[in-house]
């Protein structure tokens, strides 16, 4: 099957896809979870690499480009061009079990009356993806690389996640998982980088990479990681709801995460450089966070009564002398969801941050406060997803995960009220506008924290 290649020549840019390709994809990709360009029209499409793994599949990365500010213009705010990773499979026949991921039949062009679907569902593909990672090596731009000391046993059953997330996750015979990043940036993403420095720290608390593959085209990327699954683990979101069901407290597990994450933090403080307290900069910290506002309350109305009293929380911050503690490299979207328990255990999963900022912006050092305030505002998210709501579990969950973090930190963020309400505020901030982008159902949950921090005092 060799017409299924398409090719891209080398050192020229990105070069259009095929119309008929380009069509399927335009119909397709909006459709995804992880489409980060919800809403907007896709105008146009390029290739900007191709490599065929084996005859009738395809690893593509393909850049779109539609209307819209650029990523950093605002909290979330999605970019007016991306890149995107897609693995698609090309045949003439597909088997039944496919016919959930169908793409489309291509008419004309070098896929020409082939049906193109999702290969990230066939476990054909999947499973050669497993073999590449074993075997490091190249395959045109592509890049597979492991871990010698970590030993991956080939023929592991693939089976894909539905898990609701912003990339695509394969686990592999229970003992391996691999996260697929589908919205590719430039440069060593932060899930790679920051496990790979904390197994050299030895914390336990983060699985350890065991194989990875990224791309030389048209800029050095990641696009994969292969960690360890802890098959016999519960993630914390599902543990907080299943105590709020059963109206159990769930107060010594928030303190023992409150440790696990301290315990993260002393590790990345001493894997990577951190920066002492600066003079001016906590200015600086609450300026961008105005600004974030400002551009969340340009897209989200029901915001604007509130935004004197959302103000309130920065500039209480903006009036202090500067930071009491250094900034570090911190985990970046620190909630419920990215940490997991096995029996007594907590892990954190997870380091990318958040997706929709530039992966320069999430490598930088940031205050930890802003990892304790994501967990605190994920607490509250628990409690609100019940009926009746339960600020009662939320606040004790978040006075012992403060408690937990004090006790192996030897510092307790609550010490420092002005930091840990403006980050509290900017997260739900943050919140507002991606609930209201894409799951508008939910946007009365940070909107009931927006009213609350707008109206405290410090």
């Amino acid at each position: 099957m060799a017409k299924t290649a398409l090719h891209r020549p080398s050192g020229l840019g990105p070069a259009p896809l095929p119309p008929s390709l380009a069509e399927l994809l335009r119909a397709w990709l909006p459709r995804q979870r992880w489409f980060a360009g919800k809403g907007r029209p896709v105008t146009d499409l390029t290739l900007v690499s191709s490599t065929e793994l084996y005859p009738g599949c395809l690893h593509l990365l393909v850049r779109t480009e539609h209307p819209g500010p650029p990523a950093h213009g605002g909290a979330g705010t999605p970019a007016a061009e991306d890149c995107y990773q897609l693995l698609l499979g090309v045949t003439r026949t597909l088997p039944p079990h496919l016919a959930h991921a169908v793409i489309g039949r291509a008419e004309t062009g070098p896929l020409g009356g082939l049906t193109v679907y999702d290969a990230f569902h066939d476990p054909k593909a999947t499973g050669l993806l497993l073999e590449r990672l074993r075997v490091p090596g190249s395959a045109g731009p592509l890049r597979f690389d492991r871990d010698p000391g970590v030993a991956v046993p080939g023929s592991l059953t693939p089976r894909l996640l539905d898990a609701e997330q912003s990339n695509t996750s394969l686990v592999y015979g229970d003992a391996f998982i691999l996260k697929v990043f589908r919205r590719v940036q430039p440069g060593v993403n932060p899930d790679l980088e920051v496990p790979l420095a904390l197994a050299r720290q030895s914390c336990a608390r983060v699985p350890a990479p065991a194989a990875w593959f990224g791309t030389s085209q048209p800029r050095d990327a990641t696009l994969g990681v292969l960690q360890p699954y802890l098959r016999d683990a519960s993630d914390g979101w599902a543990l907080a709801l299943s105590s709020l069901a059963s109206d159990r407290d769930f107060g010594d597990e928030a303190y023992e995460l409150g440790r696990a994450t301290a315990e993260v933090h002393l590790a990345l403080a001493d894997a990577f450089p951190v920066d002492p307290p600066s003079p001016g900069g906590t200015k600086r910290l609450a300026e961008a966070m105005h600004e974030r506002l400002d551009a969340a309350v340009r897209s989200v109305s029901e915001l604007r009564p509130h935004t004197a009293g959302l103000r309130s929380a920065f500039d209480a911050l903006a009036d202090l002398d500067s930071l009491v503690r250094p900034a570090q490299r911190i985990h970046g979207d620190l909630h419920l969801g990215q940490v997991l328990r096995a029996g007594r255990r907590w892990s954190v999963i997870d380091f990318e941050g958040e997706p929709a900022r530039p992966i320069s912006e999430r490598r930088r050092v940031q205050s930890p406060v802003r990892d304790v305030a994501g967990m605190l505002r994920s607490f509250d998210y628990a409690a609100r997803s019940r009926r009746p709501w339960r600020p009662d579990w939320a606040d004790h969950c978040r006075e012992s995960f403060c408690a937990g973090y004090a006790a192996a930190a030897a510092w307790d963020p609550r010490e420092e009220p002005e930091l840990l309400r403006a980050y509290e505020t900017d997260r739900a901030v943050y919140e507002v506008l991606y609930e209201a982008r894409h799951r508008p159902d939910w946007l009365p949950v940070p909107m009931a924290a927006v009213g609350r921090l707008a109206a405290a005092r410090p």
